[in-house]
């Protein structure tokens, strides 16, 4: 779920913090194992949400979405041109070749996890797997410029080319944030840049905890609102796609705190696990428990 809010009262969490985080991280990872074994054709949007919210209370949690707001559901699930913040209903069927993004939080012990995922409902359109895959790499472009001494806007910058490398859109109106205490913290983090940006860049530095979630579109950037007051849709009607880790930056650079990437067993998802693996510095905290 994405915030808005500006540079101010950045916070610098301790291992000990970022070691809880890891917990909350772990459950939305573990979400997302199950999700991903629900999705297929015929099943409701409500029911994926009842597999949600059920791991995580079964693993000592609590839904970060449920109550946030006014939001009536423990995920936000957004299908085909839907950017961001679906809600959940009986009434929504995924379909064969439909594209289907499930973000997800969660508080435990204090302290949230939160990530997104794009699936694929059956087989889908070759564009489709190309949009899922760019959007994913963005977020792993995004991951390793992520690290102390670097600038906030260089993560956006690496979003940002690397997704209109292949000709998308990068929407502007919803952004990253900082992650602690509370899903939406300082710093907001931009999937892109300009002057604005440049202008309230913000110097990063180990300790910081960031939830980088690019959303990508088929065409246009530009979205609008849909009536229920939460779903957010592309303006040309066109597919979107969301990926998003919570990260914690450490000495050894970007730790994963949320590594659904390691628990989805899809063969079209292998290679997007690459996308993570092969960063440069970035590690999932089951490599770092390895060590």
């Amino acid at each position: 779920m994405m915030g808005r809010g500006g540079a101010s009262g950045i916070r610098r969490r301790s291992e000990r913090e970022i070691g809880l985080m890891r917990e909350a991280g772990s459950i939305v990872a573990e979400v997302f194992r199950s999700v991903a074994a629900a999705i297929r054709p015929g099943i409701s949007t409500w029911d994926l949400n009842a597999v949600v919210e059920d791991v995580i209370v079964a693993n000592g949690g609590e839904p970060l979405f449920k109550g946030y707001r006014g939001f009536p559901a423990a995920s936000c699930i957004s299908i085909n041109e839907e950017v961001v913040h679906g809600i959940p209903s009986k009434k929504k069927i995924l379909s064969e070749g439909d594209i289907v993004s499930v973000d997800v939080g969660v508080r435990r012990r204090g302290y949230c996890g939160d990530a997104a995922v794009t699936f694929p409902v059956g087989e889908v359109s070759a564009e489709a797997k190309r949009l899922m895959e760019a959007t994913a790499g963005a977020l792993g472009k995004g991951i390793e410029a992520a690290r102390d001494g670097a600038r906030l806007s260089d993560i956006g910058a690496a979003v940002q080319k690397y997704a209109e490398s292949f000709g998308f859109g990068v929407v502007r109106r919803f952004v990253g944030h900082g992650i602690g205490t509370e899903m939406h913290e300082a710093p907001q983090i931009p999937n892109y840049v300009d002057e604005e940006v440049l202008a309230n860049d913000v110097l990063l530095r180990n300790g910081m905890v960031l939830a980088i979630e690019p959303m990508v579109t088929e065409g246009t950037y530009e979205v609008v609102d849909r009536r229920d007051g939460w779903t957010v849709v592309t303006a040309d009607g066109g597919l979107a796609a969301h990926f998003e880790h919570t990260i914690a930056l450490t000495a050894t650079g970007p730790e994963i705190l949320t590594p659904w990437h390691e628990k989805i067993d899809s063969e079209f998802f292998s290679g997007i696990i690459g996308l993570f693996t092969d960063c440069e510095h970035a590690r999932s905290h089951a490599e770092r428990r390895a060590d």
